[in-house]
Formats: structure tokens, C-alpha cells, sequence
């Protein structure tokens, strides 16, 4: 609101300036100085009257309205802000790697010299594709003869099978004769599958991605061969502090981002580790990696912001305008005494603080104005005026 005092000045200024032009309009201006020196006195006589015409009009509405013309020369201008209410949360930061569910390192199930390596590193293969063959002869050998002895061994069974029916020889030549048909059968059903294991295959379709083996090299049970993996089903993996126990549960948001290739996304949480790893005192998160329109690589390091908290219908402010005195941190707000605008300071209890916003846990009712804009020029009961946009 502009002040009395102000309009006054205008007013006279405004006066000034229209006699003067309403002198300078009537007839030709003064040829010489006496002239000139003669109307300037009248105006000013004029002018004169002016004055103690409005002083005596602003005595006149001062007795009617004692509030008129005054003016505090002192107040602050300041921004004021409604103390908004809307749900809040709190992320945390973690390193992550991109990781997959079909990253399978191939090891030898059974002793052998390697045959021959049918892939080369970072070829394309189909699911059940033969990638490594390992020397079976001893084994294809073995079974020959147990073929051989289980087919001798099925004839002395059904021989000794019909006697036993006509009651002819005893139960145990017929056991005998059952049990060694059996354990030739056991036998041959072993060395079928170790010949299989001799052959190593694609678990399924993916890309070849290392070869620990060499040709001619000597294979034994659990040496590493072929590592096999599928970029259709990867997923993000990240350790976190067991101080977060209870925090995050499946579905919740991630937000993904990976440095390498500066992409940011997305995604969700698609299961939590409920055991704690004794070494590093931390469980597992895995988050889902959707479709993406660039390339990334088992082992490749995401950074990731997962929601720790959240509240509704919460108390939030911006956090430059919390402040700190000796009895805690305080925000500024104005409040009305006896008709005057006052700053005042009212002490708060915060929560947690995210992306420059704090939660406001006690103190505020959230009907107060909080000074925004000049909260640093001002101190408890300084009088203060709003800016054009507060009011």
C-alpha cells in the first residue's frame, strides 16, 4: 500500500508542474528577465497557498482518521509461503552391478583330455549346441563290454526265469541270474551318462563369453570349461547396510543410473534378501532391468536411489529457510500484532531432508505464512511489509 507522506509529495509535485504548465500555455512567454522574475513569484505564491491548502486538509482527515499518514520507515519487505502438505519420501544412494540370471560358468562332470572346442569366444549359441568334447573312448570301451556281458546276462535270466516258473532249480539261481542282469543294466545306465557328460552343451541360447579350457588339455570334475551367458534376462544386484533391514520391499521404485553411459531410468524391486552376509553385514536387493535402447555388461557398475521413507500428508518446507539458534532450528513466520505485521521465530522439529525439502515433524500447524524471501534480514517482533506477490 503506497504511503500518505508519498502521495502528498506527489500531489504537490503534480500541482507544481500544472501551474507551471498552464502559465507556459497562456500567451507567449516574458521577453525579458523583470517578466519572468514576476510570474515566477506569482507561482510561487501560488504555490504557497497550495501547500497550506493541503496541510490544513491533512489535518482535517488526521482528526477523523488517526491512522493516516503514518508509516513505518523500518519494516523489512519480505516473501511469505503457505507450509505445503503433500507426501514425502526419503531416497538413499547404493552401488549396484548389472548381473544375470543366465551367466553359467560350464565345468567338467567327469575326467578327460579335451577333444576339441567346437566355439570361440563371443559367438552366438543356441540352447543343447555341443561347445566342448571331451576323450571318451575309455568310457564308449566300458560300454561296449557291458553290452556285451548284460546281453549274456538277460539270456541266463530268461533261461533261468522259465525254469524257476516250472519249479525247476532253486530261488537262489534265479535271484542270482536276476541280480547280475540288473546290476549290468545299473551299470551300462552310468557309463551312458558319463559319455554324455563328455559332451559339453549350451545350457541355452546365449553368447559365449570365456574359454578357461585348452585343446589337449586334461579335464577333471569341477574344472571350469565354458562360460555361457544371456543378455534376455539380467537384472541389477546391490549389497546394502543391514541398518536398512525392513526398508525396501518387492515392487517398490529404483531409480537407475548408469555412469558409463550417463542413462538414467526407471525400474522396480524385484526381490529382497531376507539372510544377512556375516562378512560385510549386508543383504541383497535385485532390481529389474527393463528393455533398453543401449548396451550394458554383466559386472557393469549402476548407481541406485532406493525409497527408504515415506509419508503422507506430511509437513514439508524448503530447507534454506530453516535456521539454527541455541535453542535448536526455528523457521520465520509473520504473525498480526495489534494491526502490525511481525516476524516471529518458531522453533521446529525436523525429519529427514531430500532433494533441498525437510519434513517438518513438530512446531507447525501448517496454516502458518512462512517467510521465504528475506528470513536472513529479519529477528523475532522486527516489523515486516509483504512483497506484491505475499499479499
Amino acid at each position: 500500500m503506497k504511503t500518505y507522506t508519498s502521495s502528498m509529495k506527489s500531489l504537490q509535485l503534480l500541482a507544481l508542474v500544472a501551474i507551471l504548465f498552464a502559465g507556459v500555455s497562456c500567451g507567449e512567454a516574458p521577453s525579458d528577465i523583470e517578466e519572468k522574475k514576476s510570474e515566477l513569484s506569482e507561482y510561487n505564491n501560488e504555490l504557497r497557498e497550495l501547500k497550506a491548502k493541503i496541510t490544513t486538509l491533512e489535518k482535517e482527515i488526521a482528526q477523523m482518521d488517526p491512522e493516516f499518514g503514518k508509516e513505518n520507515t523500518n519494516a523489512i519487505l519480505v516473501a511469505t509461503m503457505p507450509v505445503p502438505t503433500k507426501d514425502f519420501f526419503h531416497m538413499t544412494e547404493v552401488r549396484g552391478w548389472v548381473a544375470s540370471h543366465k551367466n553359467v560358468m560350464m565345468s567338467a562332470e567327469t575326467m578327460g583330455k579335451v577333444q576339441a572346442i567346437q566355439v570361440t569366444e563371443g559367438q552366438k549359441v543356441s540352447k543343447g549346441q555341443v561347445l566342448l568334447t571331451l576323450d571318451a573312448d575309455i568310457i564308449r570301451n566300458n560300454i561296449s563290454e557291458v553290452q556285451t556281458s548284460l546281453e549274456l546276462a538277460k539270456t541266463l535270466f530268461e533261461r533261468q526265469s522259465k525254469l524257476w516258473e516250472q519249479k525247476i532249480g532253486t530261488e537262489v539261481q534265479y535271484l542270482e541270474a536276476k541280480n547280475r542282469k540288473e546290476s549290468l543294466e545299473d551299470r551300462l545306465a552310468t557309463l551312458n551318462s558319463q559319455l554324455a557328460q563328455s559332451v559339453i552343451r549350451a545350457p541355452f541360447s546365449g553368447r559365449v563369453d570365456e574359454i578357461p579350457a585348452t585343446l589337449g588339455s586334461i579335464a577333471s570334475p569341477g574344472m571350469p570349461l565354458v562360460r555361457v551367458l544371456s543378455e534376455d534376462d539380467m537384472y541389477i544386484k546391490a549389497d546394502i547396510s543391514e541398518v536398512f533391514i525392513g526398508k525396501f520391499t518387492a515392487g517398490d521404485p529404483v531409480e537407475v543410473y548408469f555412469p558409463v553411459q550417463d542413462k538414467a531410468l526407471t525400474a522396480r524391486v524385484l526381490s529382497v534378501g531376507q539372510v544377512i552376509n556375516s562378512e560385510n553385514r549386508t543383504f541383497t536387493v535385485e532390481v529389474s532391468l527393463p528393455k533398453l535402447d543401449f548396451t550394458v555388461r554383466p559386472n557393469q557398475v549402476t548407481v541406485l536411489q532406493l525409497i527408504d521413507y515415506k509419508s503422507s500428508k506430511a509437513l514439508v518446507i524448503p530447507t534454506k529457510i530453516i535456521l539454527r539458534d541455541d535453542k535448536g532450528t526455528f523457521v520465520y513466520t509473520v504473525a498480526d500484532q495489534e494491526g502490525s505485521l511481525v516476524a516471529t521465530k518458531v522453533h521446529i522439529e525436523t525429519g529427514l531432508t531430500f532433494k533441498s525439502e525437510t519434513e517438518v515433524i513438530k512446531g507447525l500447524q501448517g496454516t502458518e505464512k512462512l517467510i521465504e524471501k528475506g528470513y536472513r534480514d529479519v529477528a523475532e517482533g522486527v516489523s515486516v511489509t509483504l512483497a506484491a506477490a505475499s499479499k
